[in-house]
């Protein structure tokens, strides 16, 4: 694959250039002098004109194209902007205060949008409602439909979401690891870091003291994701803070789940006013009780999409270490139909399908 371009003789600047591409996991090419930058400036999928060299390079005539930029160590230099048309570029980046927006740029250059990947949040109305289940039972269910999956565990007082998939033991990293990361990372590093199972990668919290994640590493996390993923599905906690209203805000849908019975409508009641303000679409997944569920809905002005199946066994086959039932039964079905009716036309568009023979994962 070809690589970002530098071109400049600033021994200084080149030193900078190559820190900061490697932060972005990236190598370049690099041009000493205007001349030598030729036989690459077409196929480059970026190219990173030095201040040093930009009049000389424009004095070759390179042909028209996009994603070139200059940089530049000196603050305030009057003549940059006539420099950054000479040579074609869309920008002026001055380091070192332009150094994140430089990570980017390499980033989004070498990793271009392979997925467009569709954020949905999953909340529990009361505690103990079943929203991991559902949220871990999404996730399987979409990721064993072909759809590259990442399922990220918000919770961190909910024990693991690892565990509930019986892959607590599975080595990668964890929250703990991941949330003082900025800037910019790629789902191939993301997906490598994280413990993956076929078409399905988790970041899960941990069991050691909980860990709160501030906004920045879950926009880091989402960013990565919906570049490289078909599908996020988020298991937020009964709060909101930093992180989760960052996926609140990103959700497509946000799925509330709530038992029939009068204390899961009162405590729902709570959650909905908590969660609305942060997300656009809010939908119910009823758990059967006392109360008829189209009744709960109304009353909470959130629509309902569905009720969750009562899976026999299912604390049984959580505590012996297996995730939860999905083939041939009625929550992988319930799951199934969930997915189309909120991603709509997503399987229209070949990213889904039957299960792969011989799929790996939970």
């Amino acid at each position: 694959m070809p690589r970002p371009l530098a071109i400049t003789d600033d021994h200084e600047l080149l030193d900078d250039l190559l820190r900061i591409a490697a932060a972005a996991g990236v190598e370049l090419d690099v041009a000493h002098a205007a001349a030598h930058a030729r036989p690459y400036w077409i196929r480059a999928p970026l190219v990173v004109v030095g201040s040093d060299l930009a009049d000389d390079l424009a004095a070759t005539g390179p042909p028209p194209r996009q994603n070139v930029v200059v940089v530049t160590r000196t603050a305030d230099d009057p003549d940059m902007w006539r420099r950054c048309v000479a040579v074609g570029a869309h920008t002026v980046l001055e380091l070192p205060e332009a150094e994140r927006l430089l990570v980017e740029e390499f980033g989004d250059a070498t990793e271009p949008v392979t997925r467009a990947g569709t954020v949905l949040c999953v909340a529990g109305g009361k505690g103990g409602a079943g929203a991991t289940v559902l949220a871990a039972s999404l996730a399987l269910t979409a990721s064993r439909g072909g759809l590259r999956t990442l399922l990220v565990d918000a919770d961190p007082l909910g024990g693991g979401i690892d565990v509930l998939l019986g892959q607590e033991e599975a080595l990668g990293a964890r929250w703990p690891d991941v949330v003082g990361r900025e800037g910019r990372v790629s789902f191939a590093a993301l997906q490598e870091a994280l413990p993956t199972f076929g078409e399905l990668t988790v970041l899960s919290a941990h069991r050691g003291e909980p860990v709160r994640i501030p906004r920045e590493a879950m926009r880091v996390v989402l960013d990565a994701a919906q570049r490289g993923c078909d599908l996020v599905v988020v298991d937020l906690p009964r709060y909101v803070g930093e992180g989760e209203a960052e996926a609140l805000s990103r959700a497509a849908a946000t799925i509330v789940v709530v038992p029939a019975d009068l204390r899961g409508a009162l405590a729902a009641a709570q959650t909905v006013t908590l969660l609305r303000p942060g997300t656009g679409d809010l939908r119910l997944v009823m758990r059967a009780g006392t109360l008829d569920p189209e009744v709960v809905a109304a009353s909470l002005s959130v629509p309902c999409a569905g009720v969750l199946p009562e899976a026999r066994g299912l604390v049984e086959t959580l505590d012996r270490g297996d995730p939860p039932p999905l083939r041939r039964s009625p929550l992988g079905r319930f799951c199934g139909e969930l997915l189309e009716s909120l991603l709509g036309g997503l399987s229209q568009s070949g990213r889904t399908g039957r299960p792969a023979a011989g799929a790996g994962g939970p």
